[in-house]
């Protein structure tokens, strides 16, 4: 578990890119933090790892204040998928998944042969091992970023607009293999995306940010679409367009809850909705 007690981060020049943030992070379920730019989530991301400080306020994993662990170990135990993947261009694609348990003091061959384990289970061939980044499309190269954050089995995985890169046909094959894996490996996975349909889909807890990271609502996608919190809210997730709308569709495993884009978030049992898992 994450959790966020009174976190802010201001810039020198007075900016407020995050003000007196609080928030639980489930264990094993995939949060993802939707907002435009502006508000803050790239930056709450960060600094889960360390890779930008608050200037107030205390996270915790697992009850345990980040601020006392090495900020160098602390990166080596979370995976990081950022957009455009960030492979080192010099490296084979097997030495780019292999590199956080190589600096852990993994032997290089055992690296190599798990990095190969993963490449078979992000779907990738192994015939690309040997490769360079530069010799792979958009999607493989996300691909290989996604094992590569999964290389040293981590328990937290942070995804910065992993597929904001790449085109719309690729991204949702990525999206439907982070489904999957998720369901297979079971991390605590923390997404951020400024796409209101990509967080629907992926995320078991969806926070919608307004500027300065303030929480407009939490919830499931169902809560949120069923209910939003503010007129801010209908705007932002399409209410107010119809775009959200839910109905009722009839399937062979009885009534289904899909919005206006077909997708299921929920069933009729006894009479009252129950939401799907994994959002």
């Amino acid at each position: 578990m994450i959790e966020f007690r009174g976190v802010s981060k201001l810039y020198p020049d007075g900016t407020a890119a995050v003000r007196d943030f609080d928030l639980v992070i489930p264990a094993r379920k995939t949060t993802v933090l939707v907002g435009s730019s502006g508000s803050g989530k790239t930056t709450l991301l960060r600094m889960i790892n360390r890779m930008i400080e608050p200037t107030a306020g205390v996270i915790e994993i697992d009850g345990d204040d980040i601020a006392g662990r090495s900020a160098v170990a602390l990166r080596r135990s979370i995976g990081y998928v950022m957009q455009n993947s960030g492979l080192l261009p010099h490296l084979t694609v097997e030495d780019n998944i292999a590199t956080v348990p190589v600096l852990q003091g993994v032997a290089k061959r055992a690296a190599r042969a798990r990095a190969r384990e993963l490449m078979r289970t992000v779907g990738l061939d192994e015939a690309m091992a040997r490769r360079f980044p530069g010799q792979l499309s958009g999607g493989q190269q996300q691909r290989v970023g996604v094992a590569r954050g999964l290389a040293a089995d981590p328990n937290i995985l942070l995804m910065d607009e992993p597929f904001g890169a790449v085109d719309p046909i690729v991204r949702a094959e990525l999206q439907q293999e982070l489904i999957r894996l998720q369901d297979e490996i079971g991390k605590t996975i923390v997404f951020v995306t400024h796409d209101v349909d990509e967080a629907f889909l992926l995320g078991d807890q969806v926070v919608i940010l307004q500027q300065g990271a303030q929480i407009a609502q939490i919830g499931s996608p169902s809560q949120i679409i069923e209910n939003p919190a503010s007129e801010f809210v209908a705007s932002f997730i399409g209410a107010e367009r119809g775009t959200r709308a839910l109905r009722l569709k009839r399937t062979a495993r009885g009534l289904v809850v899909v919005d206006a884009a077909g997708r299921a978030q929920g069933a009729i049992v006894d009479g009252a909705v129950v939401e799907e898992a994994g959002g």
